[in-house]
């Protein structure tokens, strides 16, 4: 015995920290890089995706963030909302309470249960309530959508082994078949460069680019296969070896918005700017601020169709007393469209003048130059909403069809600065009851007469583009 000891002493002095090295590589090997390599094998697609815009871990695109996780609520097609993690809920205390009721059993995706403490909102002068099954939300005023606001997916921290020893913080969802399993930062930003997410069967790896032009020349560079959203078309659509598929989207509009702090645009000014303005083909136009497919969305707004006659007749109505001369702010990517909108209402401003020292009816001719329409083209990446004229900018419809935060006297938000106490008092009943019925006349009565007044000017639903490689 004491013969086999010396001799493996002697071994374990000599090869010992080779015997060590070993051991743990073949941990490594074993824990780590086969498993790895057997989930990679396993996988039956590897989707390599473009996203356009700076996102960090606690703001992704709602693309991603629904890939991920559930809320408490969903918001179908129709914006009609369902039950997600809630089995149900209900309106208490004349609309200002909203208790939750969780589903029984459900887990985060690392396993652990979820339960209403892991419920967390961003939801100021909200006071929660919780108990181990529901979950109550005092608001301090009625708020009828408030479920809508609930179908935000879930998160919670957790941590993401990274080779082997080291971990690295990520996030959880919960109620679907996605995943994080890695992500790289961009330089010592908190900006992702990518993000890679998984399931049994999928694997996606996104790549985020700060530009459109940026994630067009990754793609001819190989270094995605799919571009997803791009606003507007490039050459490279045209290629055989590139599918395009485009997507009009009823909960995003254009519009030009007029500035109603300056006197210069009274009702028969903005009504007779939106009769010269070229509108999209039926399939596209949007003539209300509310989502088309929504279940409040009222079709016979009025509509302005293109009419230069009746143009021309609502500028003699009421001759200006100074030059129609203003600005028109908007960003690249509207850039042709405003051009062409400058050209018809400049075009509109010379007919006027000329059937203005026509008419018989002028009797101070020399009011006639004041229709003289002068515009100035601005165009700006991020445009200021602060200062402006008029401006033509996307938006995109809430969920609900609530217009509250947009075009109620008394918001912020309200960039335009339109005032209707008639508007406000219907934006005011709509957001405070919870019948269906009752919201859906008073929306439609909200549509006709936003849209009667010339509010604004509703253009056409946007289309995205997706190019991917064949």
């Amino acid at each position: 015995m004491r013969k086999i000891y010396w001799y493996l002493t002697s071994y374990v002095r000599k090869y010992g920290l080779l015997l060590l090295l070993t051991l743990i590589g073949g941990i490594v090997v074993f824990s780590v890089i086969v498993p790895s390599l057997l989930s990679k094998i396993e996988k039956q697609t590897t989707n390599y995706i473009g996203i356009i815009g700076q996102f960090s871990l606690d703001r992704l695109p709602d693309s991603i963030s629904s890939q991920l996780s559930v809320g408490l609520t969903q918001i179908n097609a129709d914006d009609t909302i369902s039950p997600v993690l809630a089995e149900r809920w209900t309106v208490e205390q004349e609309g200002t309470n909203y208790r939750f009721v969780l589903k029984d059993g459900l887990t985060w995706h690392d396993g652990t249960p979820f339960t209403t403490e892991n419920i967390q909102f961003y939801l100021p002068n909200v006071e929660t309530i919780i108990t181990p099954r529901d979950i109550v939300f005092k608001l301090p005023a009625a708020y009828a959508p408030f479920p809508s606001v609930v179908a935000t997916p879930l998160f919670k921290k957790s941590e993401l082994q990274h080779w082997f020893f080291f971990r690295k913080p990520t996030i959880v969802g919960i109620g679907t078949n996605f995943s994080i399993v890695d992500y790289e930062k961009k330089n010592t930003s908190n900006y992702l460069s990518e993000l890679i997410v998984e399931s049994r069967s999928e694997r996606y790896v996104y790549r985020f680019f700060l530009t459109e032009q940026d994630a067009i020349t990754a793609f001819q560079r190989g270094k995605i296969d799919q571009v997803q959203d791009l606003a507007k078309i490039w050459p490279i659509m045209k290629w055989d070896s590139v599918a395009t598929t485009a997507s009009l989207h009823p909960d995003q509009y254009s519009a030009v918005f007029f500035n109603h702090r300056n006197p210069i645009f009274t009702k028969n000014i903005r009504q007779a700017l939106a009769y010269a303005t070229t509108k999209a083909t039926p399939e596209r136009r949007a003539v209300s601020p509310i989502n088309s497919l929504s279940w409040a969305y009222y079709a016979g707004s009025k509509s302005y169709d293109t009419d230069i006659e009746r143009a021309i007749e609502r500028l003699l109505e009421e001759l200006p007393r100074e030059k129609l001369s203003f600005s028109l702010t908007t960003t690249t990517l509207f850039e042709e469209q405003a051009t062409t909108i400058q050209s018809e209402w400049q075009n509109l401003g010379s007919l006027a003048v000329e059937r203005c020292n026509q008419s018989s009816q002028v009797q101070d001719k020399s009011l006639c130059a004041n229709l003289g329409i002068e515009v100035q083209l601005k165009i700006a990446n991020f445009p200021d909403t602060s200062t402006f004229d008029t401006i033509l900018i996307g938006q995109e419809a809430p969920p609900d069809p609530d217009q509250y935060e947009l075009w109620h006297s008394n918001e912020p938000t309200n960039f335009s600065g339109y005032k209707n106490t008639r508007i406000d008092n219907l934006l005011e009943k709509g957001r405070q009851t919870n019948s269906r019925d009752e919201r859906i006349q008073l929306y439609q009565e909200f549509q006709q007469f936003l849209t009667e007044d010339a509010a604004a000017i509703f253009l056409e639903h946007l289309t995205s583009y997706r190019i991917e490689r064949l």
